[in-house]
């Protein structure tokens, strides 16, 4: 099993889950937060999320903006994470800094807790 966690555009968040659900893969958790790269950013892309967060609006600070981001999470079996990391790339990627990452991580096991399925098949979208 894998653990996929995508850092993505706030804007992007309602496309890539759409795109993730029509490839069958509709269970995900997203969380809101904070964070930049070492790239420039372009701030234009976001406006409107901006304006959820203080720590992106004060231009009087030095140094670099915390820009607001969508946090994604799926746990996935082996066999599909090319699926989810292309499905998240081909909606996220813009060519302009800020696109996002993607990590992958191995998962030891896993437990559906309404089933007590181990493994894969606690994570499987068919059950």
């Amino acid at each position: 099993m894998k653990e996929i966690c995508a850092v993505i555009r706030m804007n992007r968040i309602n496309e890539t889950k759409r795109a993730l659900a029509d490839a069958g893969l509709p269970s995900v958790t997203a969380r809101k937060v904070l964070g930049r790269g070492t790239g420039q950013v372009e701030y234009l892309i976001q406006p409107d999320a901006a304006a959820e967060f203080e720590q992106t609006q004060s231009s009087s600070e030095r140094g670099a903006k915390l820009i607001p981001k969508r946090l994604l999470t799926i746990v996935v079996p082996d066999a599909v994470k090319d699926k989810v990391v292309q499905t998240i790339i081909r909606i996220n990627q813009t060519s302009k800094s800020g696109d996002g990452k993607i990590f992958v991580m191995p998962i030891l096991d896993a437990y559906r807790v309404r089933t007590g399925e181990q493994g894969d098949a606690a994570v499987d979208e068919q059950t």
